[in-house]
């Protein structure tokens, strides 16, 4: 039996991401473009559209081809200013014929609040949602993070919205509207930028690409660069330093000193300068390769041709190959296979078809529930409220750090019960890394890192270093419908719980597993930081521009990049109905956001735009301190005009309007400057840091997008809002981040049905810590 969605795709720059993913999973998209748009560059073609079956249409024939292909779609995506929309109205003018349709439309800042009629490229809305604040050197302008990860996250947020409202329709019957924000999808991926403000008063800046929680950077190499530290336990720094002393370019670090990492971290400056000198006469794969030997974070700067060669890409079948009329050129791959459809290996370039389109024959799978739960909304849902869209599903959490928990967050975040294991034997750096609590004097359970990420979660303590404890683990994972982890490969086998152990154990699990490059393959041992699987990805190597060496990403997008995809796929067997296991990769799924990257080595554009096509887009300096202001890309024309209302002088060429502006913007405030850009047709919006985020930002208050939990330790804290607005089955926060164990007794009686003479004797066994 096939199981394959219908999507309609009616997307713009902003959310080309989902419709990709969905062909990912095996979808059937047609997509619909107005024949007035200009073709894009042939790699973006390829790139975002092989597989889809695509419509140029007149305008005026959009409304009539969507009216008639939505009676048998699964899901209608649109994206764009909300101006330009056209499905709302569609919705609207007949709504029976929409009732079963998954409808999501992303916009730059969403339907409601003061800027909803706002417009946005990608530089200005990771300006909005403060992505370019982090990135460049101090005091010099902000970088946006590079190939369009803005609009990416937003349709990677979109492809999860369509995904849960279907996975709803499978229990209410009915379809729903969703709307998702490319603001608020690029502020809920920064990981330190707003929560350092909420939780420690801090705004974190732009650091030329040194982390500020971790002990690692790119270095120069003899022919290039290479990314790595010493941060992480004890072992990373032993080891690399008897590497440097086997070479003899230890310098001083052999001083006893140098043994307190309080100390290290004090003196960062001169261990990296120690460090600089070790890899500066050496290559670049010497460096990487003798890292992976030793078990130590280091890798390669890749650049995106690069992954062509890369040996653990290839050997687990990642890239993509596209068919042209030319022959078949390579392009990077989907974030992760699923147990049911394959990763695509080769798919068509876009069929071009007629305006008569038909769906092909598809055929919807099974309803997949739990018997007597099914339906059952999330422990903490308030009386009377509508369940989420994944209530009645349990999920065992057994992860840590970032990308893990931003998986359970979200999922919990749509009403899945989270049972989060954790011990005070296996520190979670988010709760116990002093670097990562944030607020002063917090603790273990009211660290800042972990009450953002864990929301919506009960903690259950469980010692696995016990006899009794891999046990209990086996007998909660008989219980679950999803087990996430991000184990190193092989951990899980240990306690029982391998995924073929696992299979005899709870036949209808899906168990979604994380580690850095996966579970097979030359490289499947290699201890990998974020920073590291940026490097291998290719994405580092992109953030090198205007002569600058690649600095990386000082955030942990590649944590959230990762955390997306291993959601995507969870709702997709969740909606499949079918048991499976996910090995992912976050080197893959970083690979992923790469957008034409590699394809534009191969395919240059022949017939680029000409130059003066487009002015911007821009980083403007406004007043105040370190006050920036983003403009997006605009016609000469449309910029002259704009620039003329602003500064009430005309300007002879596009030169001459940047200069204006640009001397118009450092002598005005940023939010008024985009206000009246705005006003005339210009993209523009203030750079957001972590601090404006959630104290100024207009369109976020008013979206609610950082409301208050009532913490037991750390009181009224705020935390990131949901990024995917699902009018019918919408999600919502309805417990703070637990303390640990908080739950431990419940859950061992809900779940397993252990009496309190049991658990005590667990407790008193050490078993429960």
């Amino acid at each position: 039996m096939t199981t394959q969605l219908r999507v309609l795709d009616l997307t713009d720059d902003l959310a080309l991401m989902a419709g990709r993913l969905l062909v990912g999973t095996g979808a059937a998209v047609i997509r619909l473009e107005p024949d007035s748009r200009p073709p894009a560059p042939r790699a973006a073609e390829l790139h975002w559209h092989a597989g889809k079956r695509r419509v140029r249409l007149a305008p005026d024939q959009v409304d009539d081809v969507v009216s008639r292909l939505v009676a048998g779609a699964d899901v209608v995506l649109e994206s764009g200013p909300v101006a330009g929309l056209r499905t709302l109205a569609l919705r609207e003018a007949a709504p029976d014929a929409w009732a079963h349709v998954a409808h999501v439309v992303v916009t730059p800042f969403g339907l409601t609040g003061p800027r909803a009629a706002w417009t946005a490229d990608d530089t200005v809305a990771a300006a909005a949602g403060g992505m370019a604040w982090l990135g460049g050197d101090p005091g010099a302008e902000p970088t946006p993070p590079p190939r369009e990860q803005a609009t990416q996250l937003a349709g990677a947020h979109a492809a999860m919205a369509a995904l849960l409202a279907v996975i709803a329709r499978r229990r209410t019957g009915a379809g729903q509207l969703a709307e998702v924000s490319v603001q608020e999808a690029v502020a809920a991926t920064l990981e330190t930028g707003a929560i350092s403000w909420i939780h420690g008063g801090t705004v974190p800046g732009r650091t030329s690409g040194v982390y500020a929680h971790v002990a690692h950077r790119v270095f120069p190499t003899a022919d290039g660069y290479v990314a790595g530290g010493y941060s992480g336990p004890n072992r990373m720094w032993d080891d690399l330093l008897a590497w440097l002393v086997e070479t003899g370019e230890a310098a001083d670090l052999t001083d006893p000193v140098w043994q307190d990492p309080v100390h290290r971290w004090q003196q960062r400056a001169h261990v990296d300068e120690v460090v600089t000198a070790f890899t500066r006469h050496r290559t670049t794969a010497a460096i990487a390769a003798e890292g992976r030997a030793r078990a130590l974070p280091w890798a390669a700067v890749a650049t995106p041709a690069g992954l062509l060669d890369n040996p653990q890409l290839a050997h687990r079948g990642f890239l993509t190959e596209i068919e042209t009329a030319d022959g078949p050129v390579a392009d990077v791959g989907f974030p992760y296979e699923s147990s049911a459809v394959r990763r695509p290996v080769r798919l068509p370039a876009p069929v071009p078809v007629g305006a008569d389109v038909t769906w092909l024959d598809t055929t919807l799978p099974p309803v997949r529930t739990r018997p007597a739960e099914a339906g059952a909304p999330h422990p903490g849902t308030p009386d009377g409220a509508p369940a989420g869209a994944l209530a009645g599903v349990r999920v065992l959490d057994l992860t840590w750090v970032l990308a893990g928990p931003y998986v359970t967050r979200t999922l919990g975040d749509h009403g899945a019960d989270i049972v989060k294991v954790e011990s005070r034997h296996r520190q979670d750096p988010t709760r116990f890394a002093p670097s990562m609590r944030l607020r002063p004097g917090a603790g273990p359970d009211d660290s800042g890192y972990f009450v953002n990420f864990n929301r919506n979660k009960r903690s259950l303590a469980l010692n696995l270093r016990t006899d009794q404890g891999p046990a209990l683990l086996r007998r909660l994972a008989g219980e679950a419908d999803v087990i996430v982890e991000n184990f190193s490969p092989g951990t899980l086998a240990k306690w029982g719980l391998g995924w073929e152990q696992l299979r005899e154990l709870n036949p209808r699990a899906v168990l979604v597993s994380m580690s850095g490059v996966g579970s097979d393959g030359p490289w499947r041992t290699a201890v990998t930081f974020a920073d590291t699987l940026a490097a291998m990805s290719g994405l580092t190597h992109e953030t090198g521009r205007h002569g600058r060496p690649p600095q990386g990403l000082t955030f942990g997008l590649g944590d959230m990049v990762a955390a997306n995809a291993a959601t995507l796929a969870t709702l997709e067997h969740l909606w499949r109905g079918e048991a499976g296991h996910v090995d992912l990769s976050q080197l893959e799924a970083m690979a992923a956001h790469l957008g034409t990257a590699l394809l534009d080595t191969a395919l240059p554009d022949p017939d680029p735009l000409p130059a003066g096509a487009t002015v911007g887009p821009l980083l403007l300096r406004t007043a105040g301190e370190d006050r920036w202001l983003a403009v997006g890309a605009t016609e000469p024309r449309r910029f002259a005009s704009a620039v003329a209302a602003v500064t009430g002088e005309r300007p002879g060429d596009p030169g001459a309007a940047v200069t204006l502006l640009t001397t118009a913007a450092a002598g005005g405030e940023a939010d008024a400057v985009a206000t009246e850009l705005q006003r005339q047709g210009v993209a523009a919006y203030p750079v957001r840091d972590g601090r404006d985020l959630v104290t100024l930002d207009p369109q976020l208050a008013a979206r609610g997008f950082y409301p208050t939990q009532e913490h037991p330790l750390a009181g009224p804290v705020r935390v990131e809002g949901l990024v995917a607005h699902l009018t019918g089955t919408p999600g919502r926060l309805s417990s703070p981040a637990p303390l640990l164990g908080q739950h431990t007794d419940e859950l061992l009686t809900e779940i397993l049905d252990l009496d309190e003479s049991e658990i005590a004797r667990l407790h008193e066994q050490g078993v429960l810590e």
